[in-house]
């Protein structure tokens, strides 16, 4: 007999034809972390099977004021598959979204292991093979983004795909902190921030995000991408929209949602 949570994960994993839920108030309660976790990771060992790669993690909930606004004081995470990349200046097809929203982030690329369940930004440092400007596309598999803290980690951080500019940088010399970002749609800016929306600093995002998956038994690697939190606020895609995001001394990506008919 299946656990209330495999019903719930496998609702979610029916929603991604398109038929959105309600908040998932028969299966978890607003602020139940664990159970939200454990409903994703039974989502995430479901694709593995199915031949899915994951190539990384996911912070969300890094500003505090998203914070806020969902009741919680810690952030989030998510897995990142291989076929959930977009690549740069690529398209999405907007037949594989349902409700989807473009945000800014910086990403990091590892060149070494972060293993250590006390990690600390300065680690993470000394990790980072290259740092790239990116877009995430989030969704949401409940209705109206009606959601809680419970709902979005449950729906693997509300995530759906993403893109990582080509050209990375590296990580020295650069103020992630006070990098300015820009998001353009067709050619307008749509949302801006800086690099310290994302917990003061994406290193400090990367580093919480390092050390909650160590104490979960399953630590960054080599190779990994991590997106470490949204810079400003997210935009409503339309089909037909550029997207361009542009980071100050990171460097810019961009893809298109759909095509203009």
């Amino acid at each position: 007999m299946r656990s209330p949570f495999e019903h719930a994960a496998q609702s979610l994993r029916d929603a991604y034809s398109g038929k959105v839920l309600p908040p998932m108030r028969d299966y978890l309660d607003p602020l139940d972390a664990d159970g939200a976790y454990q409903i994703q990771e039974i989502n995430t060992q479901f694709w593995l099977k199915q031949g899915r790669v994951i190539v990384g993690r996911k912070a969300g909930l890094t500003a505090e004021a998203v914070q806020r606004q969902l009741g919680v004081n810690q952030p989030d995470f998510g897995v990142l598959f291989d076929d959930m990349r977009i690549a740069d200046g690529g398209v999405l097809d907007p037949r594989h979204t349902i409700q989807p929203k473009a945000e800014a982030e910086i990403a990091f690329v590892l060149g070494a292991d972060l293993a250590e369940p006390d990690t600390t930004p300065e680690q993470v440092a000394e990790a980072v093979a290259t740092v790239h400007a990116a877009i995430e596309i989030v969704d949401s598999r409940i209705a109206d983004w009606k959601i809680s803290f419970a709902d979005t980690v449950a729906d693997n951080g509300s995530s759906a795909f993403f893109v990582l500019a080509n050209q990375g940088q590296d990580l020295g010399g650069l103020d992630l902190e006070a990098a300015e970002m820009k998001l353009l749609v067709n050619g307008q800016v749509a949302s801006t921030g800086r690099g310290a929306a994302a917990l003061g600093n994406p290193l400090n995002a990367a580093a919480w995000l390092a050390r909650t998956l160590c104490g979960r038994g399953q630590p960054l690697v080599k190779g990994d991408i991590i997106l470490a939190g949204a810079l400003g606020p997210m935009v409503t895609l339309s089909r037909g929209d550029r997207i361009v995001a542009l980071i100050d001394g990171v460097g810019q990506c961009s893809f298109s949602f759909g095509r203009e008919a």
